[in-house]
């Protein structure tokens, strides 16, 4: 069930807040609605998320009861079978295919949200080993947090110590619903009046020859996938957490402007931000991180970010992307990042675009092939035919506006528009509450009558 679906907006979601309100102090009910949200979507595999979240639920129990070495094989057969499930879906296709060249073989569908409830178990499991939290004894409680339902099927990662407090009491107020609903509304415009009007343009130059795509074309279509992807997943990530704190949970922020970074390693503190703390925190310290040496820690790096890219999709492109980001990390560490501190503010600026942008094409084509021919396009390898023929048809001046829009809005620090205006005017709850509503109903018809585009995040 999409978030942007009208089957969401006028029934699911009116219905859980109404029926949530006479049960404050209960999450079955919550757990039961998550429930049907994924059913939903996902009606086959309702078991398989039922059995992961049990499996993991007993595991744990068994981990917090015991010691020394016995610990260790618990914690080792609960991520074993995590990834093992992972890859069982969404590897096994590449493994066999793409690495060993077996030919005819059809992996099975992709469970929604497999790869996030996979790694809110092990982030669980894992707490629960190292003892920085105790296991839930509540089956209810944790069912709750695995598969609640603004978060289950695309994020944000929340470990269980930031949410599990929270769901033992839930403090739902007036001002947080007003709050959630504002973000709510925030993230449903950034999908609708952002990504989803970008998309067109993104799809038809990527689906197009690049061999025979003009210079000015293969840019125009890159910068609207750039902007796409950051509104479609913050958009998100946003409408996520504005629905937890409308229920009464706080989830961690997961982007704070990546693309006003000035760094790469600045942008993969502000983009997704919690699977980059994810990554951090259960696969590059333990690695060893930055504590063995230059070169060991070149190494946990670009490791950490191939597997980054694995985890966003079983394709060379996805290795590729992963590949990109680690050795830009490297490189910036190595001796660039002090370089770029001495440059101008804009040049570093737009250096980080530029890196960024090329790594789209990776993530965006449809294979190394044709993200190849895709850069040689953008470098004006492409065949020398007329750049406005080949876009006239987005030149419209609502789709430019939009355009530059969502540039401001991704990179603008909304501190300065706030330094603007007098914020602690009486008046300002009333017409905030007013704006809120009105976008809302704008935004009910935009969904009644365009076409319904999944979240790009939802195939991971």
């Amino acid at each position: 069930m999409l978030f942007t679906s009208i089957a969401f907006l006028c029934v699911f979601l009116p219905l859980v807040f109404l029926l949530d309100r006479l049960w404050p102090r209960s999450n079955l009910f919550l757990l039961l609605a998550s429930l049907v949200f994924y059913a939903w979507g996902e009606p086959l595999y309702l078991l398989l998320l039922l059995a992961s979240m049990a499996f993991n639920h007993g595991l744990a129990l068994l981990i917090d009861a015991r010691a020394g070495a016995a610990r260790r094989h618990l914690l080792a057969l609960g991520v074993a079978v995590n990834l093992l499930l992972l890859a069982g879906f969404k590897y096994a296709g590449f493994l066999l295919v793409e690495v060993l060249g077996i030919k005819g073989f059809a992996p099975p569908a992709l469970p929604l949200g497999i790869s996030f409830f996979t790694f809110h178990v092990i982030s669980y499991l894992v707490d629960v080993h190292r003892r920085a939290i105790p296991a839930e004894r509540s089956r209810i409680d944790f069912f709750t947090y695995v598969a609640l339902f603004p978060h289950l099927i695309a994020g944000p990662i929340v470990r269980y110590a930031e949410i599990g407090p929270q769901l033992k009491a839930r403090g739902r107020t007036l001002e947080g619903m007003t709050l959630g609903l504002r973000l709510f509304a925030l993230g449903l415009a950034q999908k609708l009046l952002i990504a989803d009007q970008l998309a067109p343009v993104a799809d038809r130059i990527f689906a197009a020859d690049p061999q025979a795509l003009p210079a000015l074309a293969a840019w125009g279509g890159l910068a609207c996938f750039t902007l796409q992807i950051f509104f479609d997943f913050a958009g998100y990530s946003t409408m996520a957490i504005g629905l937890a704190l409308m229920l009464g949970i706080r989830f961690p922020r997961n982007f704070d402007r990546p693309y006003a970074a000035r760094s790469v390693t600045e942008f993969w503190r502000r983009w997704h931000m919690t699977l980059s703390r994810w990554l951090r925190d259960y696969l590059y310290i333990p690695l060893g991180g930055s504590r063995k040496g230059r070169l060991a820690t070149g190494r946990n790096l670009v490791l950490t970010f191939l597997a980054c890219g694995l985890w966003h999709g079983a394709a060379w492109t996805f290795v590729a992307w992963g590949a990109w980001h680690g050795l830009l990390l490297l490189a910036e560490r190595a001796g660039l990042g002090l370089l770029l501190t001495r440059l101008w503010a804009p040049l570093r600026h737009g250096y980080l675009l530029l890196a960024v942008m090329l790594g789209w094409v990776l993530f965006r084509a449809t294979d190394l092939h044709h993200a190849w021919l895709f850069l040689g396009a953008l470098l004006g390898q492409g065949e020398a035919s007329d750049s406005l023929a080949v876009i006239a048809p987005f030149l419209r001046p609502t789709l430019l506006l939009v355009f530059l829009l969502g540039w401001l809005a991704a990179t603008l620090d909304p501190k300065r528009l706030a330094a603007l205006r007098p914020l602690r005017q009486p008046r300002l709850g009333l017409v905030n509450a007013g704006a809120t509503l009105a976008l809302l109903a704008l935004l009910l018809v935009v969904a009644t009558a365009a076409t319904q585009r999944s979240f790009i995040y939802f195939r991971f």
